[in-house]
């Protein structure tokens, strides 16, 4: 041991500080409180109802979230008339008093924003003496409803071009993150949030529209207050385009729009989110944040780190506690890179995966210890941007390996698998997903089915540039 020590203290001096104290710390950036208000249109301007919507207080929302493992979260509560003066004047002071009264877990500013011509999208405002103000002024300029008396005009892709052309250059970049994609789409149609208005956010702001909700919230929607079941509840309320073990098909379907994206090399990742406005076991269809769904940095436990996690892809997400670590590295003679990271190889190299997950032996919070049954590397060829804005499919994805319990090494409850990917020709990534069921791949979830028994987990990829 003694004649490794100075190469591991070298290793560790070359490391910067910040990426010492990095550890997967798990989040929610969808969650609404008493300031996703009701509306009284009899008057002009219509009336905020607080609680309408949404019921708890910001501080409750915080404690719940610490209670069920978050260390980080995002308040973002729906727009509507007027609602930038009281997301300034009355939902941000509570923020305030939420982060001293829950010192416990990071809070970062934000709202659903009330996206022009799409739906909703999760907006992260970074941590900065005016982070109210730079809100205030994107929900009052852009946000669809925010406008009275109505406008149709902000309604329109131009008008989320203008505002990511905005974001883009503040001196502290937001993130936007596009909520329930697929919500309203059908088989057949994309509903209001097409992969053309994506691929267009992302072109205007790369560094801002950094990628889409995988996992839904409102997963609780097939569950009664008593734990019994409810036989025409949606998972996510999905009820058109069904998620497919709990995720939205744009990121569960292999070779579909996810990996189209990642096949032009776009950095382009998923997260999970409860999308909380009441309870499920007080009547509402949501799990708290962190019950069921989690979304894992890789950071060190402060704002900015948190989120130059997220807008660099060092995430993974799960549902149902499904695993609690998930470590991916790629490596090539003396290079290595993992989750959300890029390697270059030579052409006709071999590289070696290794993949590492903690599956924590103890009960979620629905009473339930789930196993991981199976693991999937997932790879696609990357072929540069394409000129369909629409394109939804990657011919080139396929589950290259699949393992189960007998092709990984325990310890305790980590378990490791370790494979090689050989003669590597062209440029391409890796992505794992792992389940505790025996499916190959997720199916369309039925009405009413037990959100505690169909669980998987999801990492952003790896990308692999051939020199």
């Amino acid at each position: 041991m003694r004649r490794f020590l100075p190469l591991l203290l070298a290793t560790l001096t070359a490391i910067p500080a910040i990426a010492q104290e990095r550890s997967w710390i798990a989040g929610d950036h969808h969650i609404h409180s008493r300031w996703s208000v009701g509306w009284d249109r009899t008057t002009d301007p219509p009336t905020p109802k607080k609680g309408g919507d949404a019921i708890y207080p910001i501080p409750m929302n915080a404690l719940m979230a610490e209670y069920h493992g978050l260390s980080w979260m995002v308040a973002t509560d729906h727009g509507g008339p007027n609602h930038s003066k009281i997301n300034r004047e009355e939902a941000y002071p509570e923020l305030l008093l939420s982060r001293k009264t829950v010192p416990g877990v990071i809070q970062f500013w934000g709202m659903e924003f009330d996206t022009p011509e799409a739906e909703h999208s999760s907006l992260i405002i970074p941590h900065t003496h005016d982070e109210a103000d730079v809100l205030y002024e994107i929900e009052q300029s852009w946000a669809r409803l925010d406008a009275w008396p109505p406008d149709s005009t902000r309604d329109q892709l131009s008008r989320m071009i203008e505002a990511l052309d905005h974001m883009k250059n503040l001196d502290t970049k937001p993130i936007v993150i596009a909520n329930h994609p697929s919500r309203t789409a059908t088989d057949s149609t994309t509903g209001l949030v097409s992969q053309a208005e994506l691929r267009q956010w992302n072109d205007t702001a790369p560094d801002v529209a950094v990628g889409m909700a995988g996992a839904p919230g409102h997963q609780a929607t097939a569950l009664n207050p008593d734990g019994t079941q409810r036989v025409n509840g949606a998972r996510g309320a999905y009820r058109r385009a069904p998620t497919m073990g709990g995720y939205d098909r744009m990121t569960a379907i292999a070779g579909g729009f996810w990996d189209s994206m990642l096949g032009e090399g776009r950095r382009w990742w998923i997260t999970a989110n409860s999308d909380s406005h009441v309870n499920w076991k007080e009547g509402g269809e949501d799990f708290w944040p962190g019950e069921y769904s989690k979304t894992y940095v890789l950071a060190a436990k402060n704002h900015d780190d948190i989120l130059d996690g997220i807008r660099n892809g060092r995430v993974f997400v799960t549902t149902g506690d499904l695993i609690s670590e998930l470590w991916v590295t790629a490596t090539t003679n003396n290079a290595q890179t993992g989750i959300g990271g890029e390697i270059a190889v030579r052409r006709g190299a071999d590289v070696t995966i290794t993949i590492r997950f903690r599956d924590p032996d103890s009960a979620n919070a629905g009473n339930t210890n789930p196993a991981v049954q199976r693991v999937d590397l997932i790879t696609g060829q990357i072929h540069g941007i394409q000129d369909n804005l629409g394109l939804d499919v990657n011919p080139s994805t396929r589950a290259a390996a699949r393992f189960t319990a007998a092709d990984w090494q325990q310890d305790g409850e980590y378990r490791t698998i370790t494979t090689t990917i050989e003669n590597i020709q062209h440029d391409m990534y890796l992505r794992i997903r792992g389940t505790n069921t025996d499916e190959l791949e997720p199916l369309p979830d039925p009405l009413g089915e037990d959100p505690w028994s169909d669980l998987w987990f999801y990492a952003n990829p790896i990308f692999i540039a051939v020199q």
